[in-house]
């Protein structure tokens, strides 16, 4: 934990991100699906088991547990009696965002965080339990001061209607959750926005900010290398507001196991540490907690809680953050354009992807999907999207990277590689499971996939050595691959295809 005048901040939050390829290891039918009814549990055991000191709860396009607290409180009473929530342990709410997805969730989270505080308190225990919301796809301060606004009205509303004597819980905090490069490029315009409304809400500024960075949908939209020079460009962003307006601020970074959704992975915590300085939470998804070795995931989170406060950010000057956003927009361009043309086979892939959770659908009234490129395809969600490609045996690092690294300058790329130290680690550990034969195949079906083989020929001229499988693991993951490749009218032996290879790799996506 990060101590600090106002709170304890936790650094490793496990999460309900559906990337794991194996069953959770203390899942009875070892199927790796992960039902709500065994959410409570996957909870407990993230702090009991793991050392994790924050779970987020995710009411976002996803069915919930509403019991949460109840059966955390009860079932896993003698924990939690010595580990306080809201004091030692910190239960999170990810809320939907009602601009974009239907809010029927909504008004049951914030009852939930009203009745906690009520359970908690009559079991003696610290109240409020939960008093911090994270507000998906954060793009203006007057929502953020809204949702504030709309808890604090139904707190006092259910103070004065249940005659309730502690009346004192009535403010939450609001975590935004930024998802874009060019959002994270102008974070601190955010900020400062939300910083004027809050006075005048509440006539004073937040004691504090814990801002929430996306790494998956980033990628998802613009590529690996905008999705990371975005993330530290915001870190730059934040520590400059956070000097300048007096307000202590906590970055936190949502990454994922493989390179394309962040690198965080618990053997290898070192290199995650020196591409996000700075960055002072992070998202430990079921990747991370279920396809390493236990004792292995015990220690990279037992690292991060030890090591993550102790980075310095980095300040990006004006000069040199002007170069990034020119790189950013070359990579973009490129992935985008690549992109769309290679929809179709991506979509039909991700069909056989197997579900990990039980979501709703992200399209139409429940939800929103994700569009990338000028076409507007519907892409599936970042998991998905990365296992499918990763499946296929083409890596979505290697989309637009290589054509686009062609057309830097050599200023560009000198500030490309001081500002995202380990890409050529990066580029190498997604090489590996890059298959050919697949890509081959491909260009003799639809001729668009040879700007893919572009890329991959300046990338191996880039990292200097052929790209594809070089351990045992990796020659029987290209195996899987292809195996998936000609089993596509197949979609159960696609699946196991998936499965198989994502276990080797140690994610789904």
């Amino acid at each position: 934990m990060i101590e600090t005048p106002h709170r304890k901040i936790p650094q490793t939050m496990g999460t309900q991100h559906p990337d794991n390829a194996n069953a959770p290891y203390w899942e009875t039918d070892g199927d790796g699906y992960v039902s709500i009814h065994e959410e409570v549990r996957e909870c407990a055991s993230s702090f009991q088991d793991l050392g994790c000191e924050e779970y987020m709860w995710d009411w976002e396009g996803k069915y919930v547990d509403e019991g949460v607290i109840e059966k955390l409180l009860t079932e896993y009473h003698a924990f939690f009696s010595k580990h306080h929530i809201g004091r030692d342990r910190f239960l999170t709410f990810r809320i939907p965002n009602i601009w974009e997805e239907k809010g029927r969730s909504l008004a049951r989270a914030f009852m939930n965080i009203l009745t906690a505080e009520e359970f908690a308190r009559d079991l003696g225990l610290h109240t409020p339990p939960l008093f911090e919301m994270i507000l998906p796809m954060a793009d203006d301060a007057k929502k953020m001061i809204y949702l504030q606004k709309t808890f604090t009205e139904l707190a006092k509303m259910k103070h004065k209607l249940f005659k309730e004597s502690h009346r004192d819980f009535h403010y939450v905090q609001m975590i935004p959750l930024i998802e874009g490069v060019h959002s994270m490029e102008t974070v601190n315009t955010l900020l400062d926005r939300y910083v004027a409304e809050h006075k005048k809400q509440y006539k004073r500024k937040p004691e504090y900010m814990r801002v929430f960075l996306a790494r998956s949908d980033p990628a998802l939209i613009s590529g690996v290398v905008p999705a990371v020079l975005a993330n530290r460009m915001a870190l730059s962003e934040l520590y400059q507001w956070s000097a300048r307006q007096g307000i202590p601020v906590y970055p936190w970074l949502g990454a994922g196991s493989l390179p394309f959704r962040g690198h965080l992975r618990p053997d290898r915590v070192k290199e995650f540490l020196q591409t996000y300085p700075g960055v002072r939470s992070v998202t430990i998804q079921s990747a991370f907690r279920y396809d390493f070795p236990l004792a292995t995931v015990k220690r990279g989170i037992h690292e991060l809680n030890t090591k993550l406060s102790t980075t310095d950010p980095v300040i990006i000057s004006p000069k040199e953050f002007a170069i990034l956003k020119r790189v950013n927009i070359a990579f973009e361009r490129t992935y985008q354009e690549t992109i769309g043309t290679i929809a179709d086979t991506i979509i039909d892939v991700a069909a056989a992807v197997p579900s990990r959770r039980e979501r709703r659908l992200h399209i139409g009234l429940l939800g929103y999907g994700r569009t990338v490129g000028k076409n507007k395809k519907k892409f599936p969600r970042a998991i998905t999207f990365t296992a499918a490609l990763y499946s296929l045996g083409i890596p979505p690092e290697m989309i637009g990277t290589g054509r686009a690294l062609q057309s830097l300058s050599a200023q560009e790329l000198a500030t490309l590689e001081k500002h995202y130290p380990t890409f050529a680690y990066d580029l190498s550990a997604a090489a590996q499971y890059v298959n050919k034969e697949n890509l081959a195949f491909l260009i003799q079906k639809e001729s668009v996939w040879r700007a893919i083989a572009e890329d991959i020929a300046m990338i191996e001229t880039y990292i200097g050595k052929p790209v594809g499988p070089t351990t045992p693991e990796s020659y029987i993951h290209r195996n899987w691959t292809s195996t998936l490749f000609f089993q596509k009218r197949k979609p159960a032996q696609m699946t196991t295809a998936i499965i198989e290879s994502a276990k080797i790799r140690c994610s789904l996506g």
